[in-house]
């Protein structure tokens, strides 16, 4: 009795999975039915948008040439409807561009339900108004630096080092700018693309100076070893910035620093011509243009000075080098008259 229960539930369990595999395939013919008249009824909506378009286009440049009023709104109301309502995701899509293609791939990106697009959108807007949070972090954390930085150079500087007052003062100018830009509202004004393309550049300058920073200590910090150790240093002592390095160094750092400076310039101008005719006419603007302007010149002009320094010192050492050369040349242990009278 048991054996013939156990066989009557495995021939129901076994007609249940064969009634669900039937349903499986009548729901997946279903289905593609349901895609594939989608699809046509799609590609001939799409045939219909395009057609329109050309259409409107084609009556807009017949509409220039008459002054009628009801024309132009009629024209203007159908191009409304096919870009900004739900026609337009039957519309070509435009091109992905390098970028896109060259981290997703050739994938569709077009977004067909106009809830979706505006999702989109709404989700880009919140994305800037977070991270524009984040760039005040960023700024707070370069007035921590730089006040740091100030710190433990006064405290080197009582201990002997010596450190240039220019850096120290450029340090003060740096603390002073990152506390302006804490102030700087950019979220949600009308002039918020212009404020964008100033801390596009800011933080591309920002970039630079960190990769100028890294070769700095890199190349600095092993001279300045060899300089502890060959007795032309203190212990000490700390790198100028640009005047430890050698010469094949130097051509590397030197180019980097001029660039750097200049661009941190032309980031200045930038600002002081953004205040001036009045497209964000903000004091903080005009403040951190005249910092950058200050530092770029001070810098350039401190950069020039180290160089020549180095080169008057190079210069020096080589006069005195041919002096010992010569005086060798002079020396006793040379033939002379006199020693050949004695050896005869």
């Amino acid at each position: 009795m048991e054996e013939r229960k156990e066989g009557r539930g495995g021939e129901a369990e076994a007609a249940a999975a064969a009634r669900a595999a039937e349903q499986a395939r009548e729901l997946q013919d279903a289905a593609a039915g349901l895609l594939s008249r989608t699809w046509a009824e799609e590609e001939a909506l799409r045939r219909q948008a395009a057609a329109l378009e050309a259409e409107l286009a084609r009556l807009r440049k017949a509409a220039a040439h008459a002054d009628s009023k009801k024309v132009e709104e009629d024209l203007d109301r159908a191009t409304c409807l096919i870009s900004d309502g739900d026609i337009a995701s039957l519309l070509p899509s435009k091109a992905h561009g390098t970028f896109l293609n060259m981290f997703l791939g050739p994938v569709n990106l077009r977004a067909t339900r106009k809830e979706v697009q505006l999702k989109v959108k709404e989700e880009y807007n919140s994305y800037r108004d977070r991270t524009s949070l984040l760039f005040l972090l960023y700024q707070a954390w370069l007035l921590f630096l730089y006040t740091t930085l100030a710190l433990r150079e006064n405290i080197l500087r009582v201990n002997g080092s010596d450190i240039r007052p220019w850096w120290m003062f450029h340090h003060y100018c740096a603390m002073l700018m990152a506390l302006i830009s804490l102030t700087w509202e950019i979220k949600g004004q009308p002039d918020c693309s212009c404020k964008q393309r100033g801390v596009e550049l800011f933080l591309c300058w920002a970039i630079m100076q960190g990769f100028a920073m890294m070769l700095q200590n890199r190349y600095q910090r092993q001279r300045l070893y060899t300089r502890i150790a060959l007795g032309k240093a203190r212990r000490m002592d700390v790198v100028w910035g640009e005047t430890a390095g050698v010469e094949g160094q130097l051509l590397l750092l030197c180019p980097v620093l001029f660039l750097l400076q200049g661009f941190e310039g032309y980031v200045g101008f930038l600002l002081l011509r953004t205040a001036h005719t009045g497209i964000v006419p903000e004091w903080q603007v005009v403040v951190c243009g005249i910092l950058l302007i200050t530092m770029a010149i001070g810098n350039f002009a401190n950069t020039v000075e180290t160089l020549m320094a180095k080169s008057r010192f190079k210069a020096k050492m080589k006069k005195s080098k041919s002096k010992r050369n010569l005086g060798t040349c002079s020396s006793p242990t040379s033939l002379s008259p006199t020693n050949s009278t004695v050896r005869a």
